[in-house]
């Protein structure tokens, strides 16, 4: 006996097979319907067991497992998507107000002896004023880049 078992309602059902139709969605959202519908135990639906599902449609049983689980505890479109981190796998070096901070300070004359701002130097400052502890060239392009700003 599943511990979690899919009974699919009517609409439920439809909506699944019409997003399977249009094939206009993420390839995870269409496994993860079709994984919905061959799991489906309400009115003599097929009812396949998780082993079959994943050879079926080519995925890990564990795949299905939890696709059943979160269709169950929390819903169809929770089931559909991927979930959401619980916290970002990295914090980010720089908030709203520290991007804020790096736009002015590119907008701003750059130091003497320089005729433009370059990444470096931008990073160099914004260590040098306490923003951040260290930062990345990288991070400072992405921010710019980000913001349409021209460091010209």
């Amino acid at each position: 006996m599943k511990k979690y078992k899919v009974t699919l309602t009517a609409d439920e059902r439809q909506a699944l097979r019409d997003l399977l139709a249009a094939g206009k969605a993420a390839a995870l959202k269409l496994t993860h319907a079709r994984i919905l519908l061959k799991a489906d135990a309400a009115d003599g639906g097929p009812a396949w067991t998780d082993d079959r599902i994943a050879e079926a449609v080519e995925v890990n049983v564990a795949t299905v497992e939890r696709v059943r689980r979160r269709f169950v505890e929390q819903g169809l479109e929770a089931a559909l998507v991927r979930k959401k981190q619980d916290r970002p796998s990295r914090e980010r070096k720089l908030d709203g107000d520290a991007e804020a901070r790096l736009i002015a300070l590119a907008c701003s004359e750059p130091p003497p002896g320089r005729c433009d701002w370059t990444l470096r130097l931008l990073a160099d400052k914004l260590v040098e004023l306490d923003i951040v502890a260290s930062i990345a060239t990288e991070t400072v392009r992405q921010v710019l880049k980000k913001m349409n700003s021209s460091r010209g």
